[in-house]
């Protein structure tokens, strides 16, 4: 009796819950792009409520326990035209409602729609970049590198093997994971976030902690729609999170070897129900030692913005974020000997333990105003405000012996610099007689202000007692430690030092594509004006100015392929001493370039090949007769940069995703100025590897029991390494070839993700580094002496990462 009493009440409860489940609707259906592809992560929901979603992988979406009446259904991402559908729901009924979607011409703020379909592969350039077509169309080599390419090889931050995913892209490592400093195309190319450009002088920005970056954009070559004052060999932009308007957050651990402790949040959610107030907060904390003993990096991020609608029209955005970093001093990963690369164990330190680490808080805010004047027109005005503070040291050997012995010297490096930056541009399309004009106007302006006092050093060892690299001793340093002055104030002790650097420009420029034949043809004219005035090393003021043209071709040979070609010059003021006293004049380049690109497989996955030269009159570089405290430049002359770049990336097929690249590269100067003798015509240019080759392919189970269970490897190739300073030939003392393999495991399901992976799976002994024909040291001045920063052994790290 009492088991029928418990059946008859389970019945009645099911029918209660049935019952009441009829009292509400679902709606469902299916969301698609105007080429009928699916439309994936677009939010979907019930205007002026909420209740809402984000369509799946195949454009699908559902909305569950809708209670009957006359609703608005609304669908919207960035980059489309938003749309609504009046629906009436009833009781118990399923409403199936499809959407097309439009695109706009407003380029993404973050990431577009076919983007998001494609994790390895972003179609459209941001809203930063300026341009406002797709990348297909583009008469310039762009690559971007997503957030799932972050996600997937475990980048903790911009020094940390980004550079893999992009041709031709390499790193001397100089500032460890202080400064980027990236190097593509024969040059160091500019630093960029969210359009401005971060570089304060030659120092910055702090290299970027991964837990507020969506994507990291990759220019080659000039670009004269974004700025007019920079390299000819490129650039990249870190475009930053912003409030996207689906409620949704991340958290994730990350462990790894040499004591890496890391966690990180991304909260991302509506604050109003009519989706107009949005705000997002990214945060992370880590502590990361070394391989090599007594080395540190502990580091905190903080990270909100918000953005507000104002209008239908009209939008602001605002981010503000504060990196915090605890390092060992620059320099601690060097290691100097007459003895030839790594001929000494690549766990080496010449660091002292109890000399104080650098101590970094860079602050940084930006604040974004975007009002679309109709589907085709809209105008941009953003400001940026960065202060960057640091109080630290740097090491430096003061004298390196033929017997294996060094003089280790730890000098002082405080610095402070500000920018104040702003932009205003429009981005629009006009038709006249059957030609489309996409046009691009503005003007940027910006002030920088650097200063440091690096005028103070000490000698950790004696002459008498040097510090022996056979037989390292890490007591008590034999000379002691340094006492630097903090009591005189920063601005005082920088004056002193000749560390007082600083820079006002302002640009204007003008940018029509024409398209001709139904957009098929396109012919892009463009200038832009910059004036500079800049100093630095305490110097007077340096001003220029200089007219830069753009002239750029590109053509659809079908909807999937496009071939370009592109003329553009670059325009760089630069300051320095020249031990005759002459005036310094701007670096001046020219880049020409030609190239193919080509979708695969209705967007799936896509290929660039470019081949271009660049040219490049009056750069400085470092005397290499400088002796101990000298900073004299001298005047290359002009030097060139040619070469192949060749770039792979998206989904191959179901599952497997492929990021490949190759680069060959061939620079040389190729005049010498009038009375260096130091460099020769021919002469190899430092710091870039003349064929590059790098990939990384995953593969992911679509189905079974382990769906979503995948397994990932890459490479990393380099040969042909030309050291990091000029001497010679270069011959005997060029780098070794490089050869890094990395691999590992991850699982994932809709909420939880597991990452695993190993680093330099071969355990190689491998490093960057340079030769210095004639070194300073005591009694003469004739040593030699090779240096190189050695990279970390076979390593892992394991990652959770948990959606809600």
């Amino acid at each position: 009796m009492r088991l029928k009493l418990q059946f008859t009440f389970f019945i009645l409860t099911v029918l209660g819950f049935s019952a009441f489940g009829q009292q509400n609707g679902t709606i469902k259906g299916r969301i698609t792009t105007s080429d009928g592809a699916p439309a994936v992560y677009v939010t979907i929901g019930l205007k002026d409520k909420n209740q809402n979603t984000t369509s799946d992988d195949n454009g699908n979406y559902t909305i569950n326990r809708v209670k009957q009446g006359s609703y608005t259904l609304r669908v919207s991402a960035v980059g489309i035209n938003a749309q609504e559908k009046n629906i009436t729901v009833s009781a118990g009924e399923t409403v199936q409602v499809n959407f097309s979607l439009t695109e706009n011409n407003q380029a993404l703020q973050e990431v577009t729609i076919a983007g998001k379909k494609n994790k390895y592969k972003v179609s459209l350039p941001s809203a930063s970049l300026r341009l406002n077509e797709p990348l297909l169309e583009a008469p310039q080599n762009i690559q971007i590198v997503s957030d799932q390419v972050l996600k997937d090889q475990q980048v903790i931050s911009m020094s940390d093997g980004l550079i893999r995913n992009v041709s031709g892209a390499v790193r001397l490592e100089h500032w460890g994971d202080m400064y980027t400093n990236i190097t593509m195309r024969g040059s160091q190319i500019q630093a960029m976030r969210n359009g401005f450009n971060f570089v304060s002088s030659y120092w910055g920005p702090l290299t970027e902690d991964m837990s507020f970056v969506d994507h990291i954009e990759f220019v080659k070559g000039p670009a004269g729609f974004m700025l007019g004052n920079g390299d000819p060999s490129g650039l990249y932009n870190v475009v930053t999170k912003k409030p996207t308007g689906i409620n949704k957050g991340e958290v994730s651990v990350t462990v790894g070897s040499y004591d890496l402790y890391r966690t990180a949040v991304d909260f991302d959610h509506k604050l109003t129900n009519d989706g107009k107030l949005l705000f997002r907060l990214n945060a992370a904390a880590q502590t990361k030692g070394s391989f090599r003993p007594f080395e540190s990096n502990d580091r905190y991020t903080f990270a909100p913005s918000l953005s507000y609608q104002l209008t239908n029209k009209t939008k602001i955005t605002a981010e503000y974020a504060l990196q915090n970093a605890k390092m060992t001093e620059v320099g601690s990963y060097y290691i100097f000997s007459p003895n030839g690369y790594a001929s000494l164990p690549r766990n080496l330190t010449l660091t002292q333990p109890g000399v104080e680490p650098a101590r970094i808080n860079d602050h940084s805010a930006f604040v974004n105003l975007q009002h679309n004047f109709s589907d085709k027109w809209k105008a941009t005005a953003q400001v940026a405000y960065s202060k960057y503070l640091q109080t630290g040291s740097s090491s430096w050997p003061s004298s390196v012996f033929a017997n294996n012995t060094i003089i280790r010297n730890v000098g002082i490096w405080d610095a402070e610099s500000s920018l104040k930056l702003a932009q205003f541009f429009i981005n629009g399309e006009a038709n006249t007689g059957g030609i489309v004009h996409r046009i691009l106007a503005g003007f940027d302006g910006g002030k920088k202000n650097y200063m440091a006092d690096w005028g103070q050093s000490h000698d950790l060892d004696l002459p008498s007692s040097p510090f022996d690299l056979n037989n390292p001793n890490y007591g008590f340093p034999a000379n002691g430690y340094p006492n630097f002055d903090r009591e005189t104030s920063l601005e005082d002790r920088a004056i002193a030092a000749g560390g007082l650097m600083g820079q006002k420009y302002l640009s204007t420029y003008l940018q029509d594509e024409l398209g001709f034949f139904n957009n098929k043809f396109r012919l892009t004219l463009a200038g832009r004006y910059t004036y500079v005035s800049q100093y630095s090393w305490g110097a007077d003021p340096d001003k220029a100015e200089k007219f830069t043209p753009r002239v750029g071709l590109s053509y659809s040979v079908d909807k999937n392929t496009a071939v370009y070609a592109v003329y553009d010059e670059a325009f760089t003021p630069q300051t320095g001493f020249l031990r005759n006293g002459e005036k310094i004049s701007p670096i001046t380049g020219t880049n020409y370039e030609v190239g193919i690109k080509k979708d695969w497989f209705d967007g799936k996955w896509n290929t660039t090949l470019a081949a271009y030269r660049i040219v490049k009159q009056n750069e400085l570089t470092g005397d290499p007769t400088n002796k101990a405290g000298e900073t004299f430049s001298i005047v290359v002359g002009e030097k060139r940069a040619q070469g192949i770049e060749f770039d792979l990336r998206g989904e191959i097929t179901a599952g497997l995703k492929l990021i490949a690249n190759y680069a060959y590269t061939d620079g040389k100067v190729t005049k010498v100025a009038p009375g260096v003798t130091s460099i020769a015509v021919g002469e190899v240019v430092p710091g870039f590897s003349k064929h590059t080759s790098n990939a990384w392919l995953t593969y992911t189970l679509q189905d079974g029991a382990l769906k979503g269970t995948g397994i990932s490897a890459g490479f990393t190739h380099l040969a042909g390494r030309a050291m990091g300073t000029y001497s010679g030939e270069n011959s005997e003392q060029n780098l070794p070839n490089y050869f890094k393999l990395d691999g590992g495991l991850f699982w994932e399901n809709a909420k939880l993700r597991i990452t695993a992976n190993a680093f330099n799976i071969l355990d190689k002994y491998l490093f960057t580094g340079a030769y210095y024909t004639n070194y300073w040291n005591a009694p003469t001045y004739n040593q030699p002496a090779y240096s190189w920063q050695a990279e970390a052994p076979r390593n892992y790290r394991v990652s959770v990462a948990y959606k809600f």
